[in-house]
């Protein structure tokens, strides 16, 4: 690529060893230099998906064609689930190759597969903690959250609201939650460091208590040395009082989510609990089974019933929905969409 085709090497960077790194994020900068570089893109996407998944996940079945991975209650440090042995919640999941791969894991004879799923948690979690009014109210509409803040922060009324501002307004509504500046914005929207900085201003002008609630947390982790959830679980940040100034600006980042992230890592265990117990008590046991967690969906698996679905569907969304109702969060509903299927990638 660099001395036979003497592709471009200005601007890409190198491995920690000094070589010309090829890695996706740098072949992504020369995809219109030569047609070379789809290709190879095309064939690292096909070969990741062949080794990682369907040339190992059979071998892994048991006898009666199931796979039991092992999901681990302490396994990151936001307190999500992590998964092993294969990995169940790194399953792709956008349209393509992948779907393919999920369409791969059906439910067995007389059941069906169900998800539930939290709609934008992160985003409404900001909001319980924040008290923002203007992100409160949002939620509190049942409005669309990306059209909503597209409408404030460009100034439109929201049925002039264009693909590309909802585009827009939902890059900076999922960087905002990530802690993302100025520079990784502008990349992410497409757009120059200015539009980046004003598009990034008028987000706080507009809501203002967000602004505020970030400069509190940062402070106070810098005091205590720990962020806390909604439920007062602590993650520790020694690297807030650094000296090198990458690392603590990544120990800041990373303290601006952690309440975010872990509040709805808490809500999904609570909500395990509460759906185990609503099933147990309405004898449907043997016809509803949690089978998997991915971050912020439960998969179960439901006897196809038309009347076993319904109950199940109520039962599960009601235990999800209600895990804020005693917390300083209640003010914030909380939204679960569910769909259902034999196969997994084409749940609807």
């Amino acid at each position: 690529m660099f001395d036979k085709l003497g592709l471009a090497v200005k601007g890409l960077k190198k491995t920690e060893g000094g070589a010309r790194s090829t890695r996706e994020s740098e072949l992504e900068k020369l995809k219109d230099v030569h047609p070379i570089i789809a290709s190879i893109l095309v064939y690292r996407e096909i070969q990741k998906l062949l080794s990682t998944y369907i040339d190992n996940i059979p071998l892994m079945v048991d006898a009666n064609g199931r796979l039991h991975s092992t999901l681990n209650q302490d396994g990151t440090t936001t307190g999500r689930f992590s998964s092993s042995n294969p990995n169940m919640q790194n399953i792709p999941v956008r349209d393509g190759l992948g779907v393919v791969i999920r369409d791969a894991f059906i439910a067995p004879p007389e059941f069906v597969l169900m998800s539930f799923d939290y709609s934008q948690i992160e985003m409404r979690v900001l909001a319980m903690l924040s008290f923002d009014p203007g992100l409160t109210e949002i939620f509190q509409s049942g409005a669309d959250i990306h059209t909503s803040v597209a409408s404030r922060v460009f100034r439109v009324e929201p049925e002039n609201i264009t693909k590309e501002m909802r585009r827009r307004a939902k890059v900076i509504n999922f960087g905002i939650v990530y802690g993302m500046g100025v520079n990784a914005l502008k990349q992410n929207l497409g757009s120059t460091r200015d539009e980046a900085q004003a598009f990034y201003d008028q987000y706080f002008i507009t809501f203002p208590k967000i602004a505020a609630y970030f400069a509190q947390v940062k402070n106070d982790a810098t005091q205590k040395g720990y962020t806390e959830t909604l439920f007062g679980r602590r993650r520790y940040f020694p690297n807030l009082r650094s000296r090198i100034p990458f690392m603590k600006a990544m120990a800041e980042r990373m303290a601006m989510n952690a309440p975010l992230q872990g509040t709805a890592a808490d809500f999904i265990k609570i909500a395990m609990c509460r759906v185990d117990e609503a099933l147990t008590k309405e004898k449907l046991s043997s016809d509803a089974f949690l089978i998997l967690q991915v971050h912020d969906e439960l998969i179960l698996e439901v006897r196809n019933d038309p009347n076993i679905v319904i109950r199940v569907t109520n039962i599960v969304k009601n235990a999800m929905a209600s895990v804020n109702g005693s917390t300083p969060g209640a003010h914030i509903p909380l939204v679960v969409d569910s769909a259902k299927g034999t196969h997994w990638g084409s749940l609807k």
